[in-house]
């Protein structure tokens, strides 16, 4: 039997990267899966139609994961289609770098929205679905730099720093009822985002981790199974590190 035979997960942001991994490796593994992202585009259906292939059903939905209001509706939108809601993977991220003597308020408050509020407004909604359900599985993608920090990234390390608060907070809160809660902490992920990195930076990078390489979307996704399936039923409140040892 597959690992997530008959569950019903949300992955935010989900059509590219990371989140596009997660959503293929859980639908590999039995799971139906409903995701997000900003809008309703050709990505998206993309990522439907790769999901539907592997035999699960799956359906994009067009959400601001920063917006409270927004994520109510999605979330009532998914419950009505799907009948139940077993595993959230808060995912939704964005980077606004800069040294912080730099850094505006608009680029602190846009990256406090969409990386940290989001997984406020998806963990609120889901919960009702979980709690009458008894069972549920959190999982909330943090970052290395929310453990150690990096300059430069002064918004973004504190988004992440606020998910691990939370996702610890939150296993306290839930756990009566069966529901668990962790985080993820990528390091160096070999993504769009960081493929465009000059190579003299990713070789810089890959030195300092002892694996000698950076992880790939896949490595990640397969945590988050682990996470989401049974085999991590008594795992609650933990931040587990996907970063080659770097963070150690």
């Amino acid at each position: 039997m597959k690992l997530l035979e008959g569950k019903t997960a949300i992955v935010t942001g989900a059509a590219r990267g990371i989140g596009k991994a997660i959503a293929l490796r859980f639908a590999a593994e039995g799971c139906n899966v409903a995701f997000t992202d900003l809008e309703y585009n050709d990505a998206v259906q993309a990522t439907e139609k790769e999901l539907a292939e592997l035999g699960v059903k799956a359906k994009g939905f067009a959400s601001n994961a920063a917006n409270y209001e927004d994520t109510q509706r999605v979330v009532k939108e998914i419950a009505a289609e799907f009948g139940r809601v077993d595993i959230l993977v808060n995912n939704a991220g964005i980077t606004k770098d800069g040294a912080l003597k730099r850094m505006t308020e608009d680029q602190w408050d846009a990256v406090i929205a969409v990386n940290l509020k989001s997984v406020f407004n998806f963990t609120k909604a889901v919960q009702p679905i979980m709690w009458k359900q008894s069972t549920g599985s959190i999982i909330n993608m943090s970052s290395v730099v929310g453990v150690s920090g990096n300059k430069n990234q002064a918004n973004y390390s504190a988004s992440k720093a606020g998910i691990i608060g939370f996702t610890k907070s939150v296993a306290q809160e839930l756990g009566l009822r069966g529901i668990r809660s962790n985080a993820i902490a990528p390091g160096f992920i070999i993504t769009e985002m960081t493929g465009v990195l000059p190579e003299e930076i990713r070789k810089e990078w890959e030195s300092k981790i002892p694996l000698r390489r950076g992880g790939t979307p896949e490595d990640v996704a397969n945590t988050c199974v682990y996470l989401g399936s049974d085999l991590s039923a008594y795992v609650s409140g933990q931040v587990i590190n996907v970063c080659g040892g770097m963070n150690t």
